[in-house]
């Protein structure tokens, strides 16, 4: 059996510098969650600016997670957006830089049917890798039926789905469609315990940018019993949720990663920094975990 998308997997930030990827920082970034012992990393999905990065960028950037990784951990690399031709061939690009599977996000903007939705997915698991499906409405104004995943999962072109709608009712529907085959990845942190005691595998987190250890330990508490401390930890983890979403993703992670020194706070347009009044209350987050003093 190949790689298991589950357990808790960061959803790596881009840093920047003077404009350009800032290739030591996200070396270092992987060293930092190779040593938080992360399950796994994604480069280049929605908290990576990924569509604000060049082809030749992105190709980089997940070459150089690959490479920093050293085999230590597996990697789900971002990149397919919503042209399904250039999907398969960013697909195919992440298989040769040697990355394990490829996150590949519903498309937006054109908003397909769910027979476009099959199509898309089934196109891009051609190149290959295995596929993460991640739907994500909030971003992408269309959404992924259960219908349509388990009928790829049927056909055997989907390793496992990131659900971001927050909805228990719609993960037990998948499970229920699906069974336990597929690997069911949180991607709102502020619902990590819950996605998990309904079925889930594990989450897809921005704020395992910050505080890898906290999200690994609520993830894995609940895959191994222990429920009680799987939530304890979600509502400790809860002020910092809050800020780290108090503006769209990833302005309040860069911002939290410059306090933190790990990388700069740079962000290419059209986002821009973080506002001066949701600094104080991310600040703060950080200082009562013990981040930053």
């Amino acid at each position: 059996m190949g790689v298991r998308f589950r357990g808790s997997w960061v959803a790596l930030v881009t840093p920047f510098r003077d404009g350009k990827v800032d290739e030591p920082a996200l070396r270092r970034l992987v060293d930092l969650q190779v040593a938080a012992k992360t399950d796994g990393l994604v480069p280049c999905g929605t908290t990576g600016e990924t569509v604000m990065l060049s082809i030749q960028e992105r190709e980089r950037v997940i070459a150089a997670v690959v490479e920093q990784s050293h085999g230590r951990l597996p990697v789900l690399a971002g990149g397919p957006g919503n042209d399904t031709a250039a999907s398969v061939e960013a697909a195919r690009r992440a298989k040769a830089l040697g990355a394990d599977g490829v996150l590949a996000v519903t498309p937006y903007y054109n908003k397909p049917m769910p027979e476009g939705h099959y199509r898309h997915f089934a196109a891009i698991a051609e190149a290959g890798l295995p596929v993460i499906a991640y739907n994500v409405p909030t971003r992408t104004s269309t959404d992924l039926q259960p219908e349509t995943v388990k009928r790829l999962a049927d056909q055997r072109l989907l390793a496992g789905v990131k659900e971001a709608t927050g909805s228990m009712a719609r993960l037990l529907e998948i499970r229920e469609l699906c069974g336990d085959g597929l690997d069911l990845l949180s991607g709102d942190d502020f619902t990590i315990a819950p996605f998990m005691a309904c079925g889930g595998h594990g989450v897809i987190s921005v704020s395992a940018n910050v505080v890898p250890q906290r999200v690994r330990a609520l993830v894995h508490d609940a895959l191994e019993g222990r429920l009680a401390a799987s939530v304890a930890e979600q509502v400790r983890l809860g002020p910092l949720h809050r800020a780290l979403f108090s503006e769209s993703n990833p302005i309040p992670v860069k911002a939290a990663m410059a306090l933190l020194g790990r990388c700069g706070p740079e962000l290419r347009l059209p986002l821009t920094p973080l506002s001066d009044s949701h600094l104080p209350p991310l600040r703060a987050a950080l200082v009562e975990l013990g981040e930053l003093s």
